[in-house]
């Protein structure tokens, strides 16, 4: 027996035959889906809390609509360098346990509990700069509605970078199962939280908007110490431990160096979304809520092909490390034909069937109406989705990160923003012409990604 098979097979011997699963062997879609559906579904009541959020915000106005939208953009943006941490250390784990090596990989995650508290200081501080984070031409019972919503996410960063370094290490060890579960209690805890606080029911003040973000942190909070303590007793595929703690600058900053161009890819993407929202704004609060919606209807149609990604993502960096490049890039191209099928029949439905789904947010017919025209138009970019999403998270997965920020860089900046501001004005599109500037954006970025990874240039990628 090898070394690395021996290291493999004390690593079993430790988990229990729970675990005793080895994603580099076997067979290649059958591991993707594997993988992939417990982080669709994670990725599912993920993404369920902004968008329960907005359901119930929804009864309380366009403003308070429009406020909450912004700021959840606010947030992404702020996340951003979460986002590149994470990446980071999930590459590296990957490798690590895909090679057999737990101690190495409970090494890494030593450190990036380290750098998970420091995130969430930083980001609490940000918080009493919430107002100034919102200055973007709005209206002031928009700026009121979206400050309230912001400082409190801020202030409760710090759960959320706790659950989601919980999350990342267990998905990137190859178990994804146990986070899942952690995410469906909690979000049922979230969905039973936030209309109380919200409205005011039962002994609880009614709070608004501020409710709907409190629910957020609560949950976010309850589901991160339920990870530590499974990853910390040893009930997942990866046991975390303290013993033999040093602090290692250098580690940290090989996560640092792999998640900066993560956070740069994250900060413009979010940044330019919420910049175009300016070119939104001079046609009213309708528009504005309209843009709102649109994003969170983006973030449900995007939860496939992130779990999928993802999956993908983990999948590539343990092949590498167990020194199997062509396997890794047949599960890049299944994650992209998966997805791509899936989101041909979510685009049938958006399509035929697009107040349905608007409805369930807010009912006001002009909503409703300009809604679904942008809904219309970004399904020809959900169409992308399965190339960006699914090859971006491979490329990420791997550590080759300076494709993809390069590549969304570029599309963003110079295809996305200009027309965004050239169409509206220039043209009879109105504020349609910002929708089609995202997807021009969007299918651009898809044809670098697809010429990139058939390249397999990143195949060869040290970390």
């Amino acid at each position: 027996m090898s070394r690395d098979e021996l290291k493999k097979e004390q690593a079993r011997d430790s988990r229990g035959a729970r675990f005793d699963k080895d994603w580099t062997k076997g067979s290649i879609l059958g591991n993707l889906w594997g993988l992939s559906w417990p982080m669709i579904v994670t990725q599912a009541v993920t993404t369920l809390g902004p968008t329960l959020d907005m359901i119930w915000v929804g009864k309380l106005g366009a403003a308070a609509i429009a406020g909450v939208g912004i700021a959840g953009m606010v947030v992404q943006v702020a996340g951003s360098a979460r986002m590149g941490l994470q990446t980071g250390t999930r590459a590296i784990v990957a490798r690590f346990m895909g090679a057999g090596d737990e101690q190495g990989a409970n090494h890494v995650a030593q450190q990036y509990f380290l750098i998970s508290i420091a995130f969430g200081i930083v980001m609490a501080a940000l918080g009493f700069l919430s107002r100034q984070m919102l200055l973007l031409g709005l209206e002031a019972d928009v700026v009121d509605q979206g400050a309230a919503y912001l400082r409190i996410q801020l202030f409760g960063m710090v759960t959320m970078s706790f659950q989601m370094m919980s999350q990342s290490l267990m998905q990137a060890s190859g178990d994804a199962k146990t986070p899942m579960k952690i995410s469906i209690w909690t979000r049922l805890l979230h969905v039973g939280l936030a209309p109380i606080l919200i409205f005011g029911w039962w002994l609880f003040p009614r709070m608004g908007v501020s409710g709907a973000a409190l629910t957020n942190v609560v949950s976010q909070g309850v589901a991160g110490g339920w990870g530590l303590w499974i990853l910390y007793t040893g009930r997942s595929r990866l046991r975390l431990t303290m013993r033999n703690f040093s602090f290692d600058g250098r580690m940290i900053w090989r996560i640092i160096k792999i998640g900066i161009p993560v956070a740069i890819n994250w900060t413009e993407r979010t940044s330019a979304n919420l910049l175009v929202t300016w070119f939104v704004v001079p046609f009213g609060t309708v528009a504005v809520a309209a843009h709102s919606l649109m994003e969170r209807v983006d973030n449900i149609v995007r939860m496939p092909s992130m779990g999928i990604g993802n999956a993908a993502g983990v999948l590539a960096g343990q092949n590498l490390g167990a020194g199997q490049p062509e396997r890794a890039e047949k599960t890049g191209w299944l994650a992209v034909g998966m997805f791509s099928s899936i989101m041909l029949l979510i685009s049938v439905i958006l399509w035929f069937w697009p107040e349905y789904v608007i409805s369930i947010f807010n009912t006001e017919p002009t909503l409703v109406e300009t809604t679904i025209t942008f809904l219309r138009i970004q399904i020809v970019g959900f169409m992308m989705l399965g190339f960006i999403i699914t090859l971006m998270n491979c490329l990420n997965g791997v550590g080759d990160t300076w494709v993809p920020t390069l590549n969304t860089m570029i599309t963003m900046w110079l295809v996305q923003m200009p027309l965004a501001y050239f169409l509206p004005k220039y043209t009879s599109l109105g504020v349609n012409g910002v929708r089609w500037a995202i997807v021009a954006a969007m299918v651009i970025r898809a044809a670098v990604f697809a010429v990139y990874f058939k390249t397999g240039r990143w195949k060869n990628k040290e970390i």
